[in-house]
């Protein structure tokens, strides 16, 4: 089995449940979506900030570039702002993979974090280091939206199988 289908088969279920997420966010008040609720980022705006940040990020270090800091929540004031950049982000992660191939799939790059380390993975991991890191996240939104009483959507990966998200 090759893995680069399995890798945007991950990256396609990350960007469907990102979706479904937005879709319920989208419903909630500017003082719901800005609301301290005591997660990792606090808001509702500070996770979706961090997530859209961390794609980002993720995808300036596969071209090459290292970039020092993410994107302060403040720089997305709103969910509209979330989506416009992160709708940019996945235009330009869909065009990254597709130009990526099997065999380069185990090229190590060596990435510069926020912190200053240096680590050193084959883009594989680091895809899977993402979906991970994104669905982890997800769980807080949904944790997030249950404390506003809002009914968050599902997003596990087989549900969104079932639900037919395709690649």
């Amino acid at each position: 089995m090759e893995l680069l289908p399995v890798l945007r088969e991950l990256l396609e279920h990350n960007h469907w449940a990102r979706d479904r997420q937005l879709q319920v966010c989208a419903t909630l008040t500017q003082e719901e979506f800005l609301a301290p609720l005591g997660a990792s980022f606090s808001s509702v705006r500070g996770t979706l900030a961090h997530m859209v940040g961390v794609e980002w990020i993720w995808l300036e270090r596969w071209k090459g570039r290292s970039p020092k800091a993410l994107p302060a929540a403040t720089e997305f004031p709103t969910l509209a702002a979330i989506k416009e950049r992160w709708s940019a982000v996945e235009r330009d992660m869909r065009d990254y993979v597709a130009g990526l191939t099997e065999d380069g799939l185990a090229h190590c790059w060596t990435i510069t974090n926020t912190r200053g380390q240096e680590w050193t993975y084959p883009i594989w991991r680091m895809v899977l280091h993402l979906t991970n890191h994104q669905s982890y996240h997800r769980g807080q939104i949904t944790l997030l939206l249950r404390r506003l009483g809002v009914h968050p959507p599902a997003v596990d990966f087989l549900t969104g199988l079932d639900m037919g998200f395709k690649l």
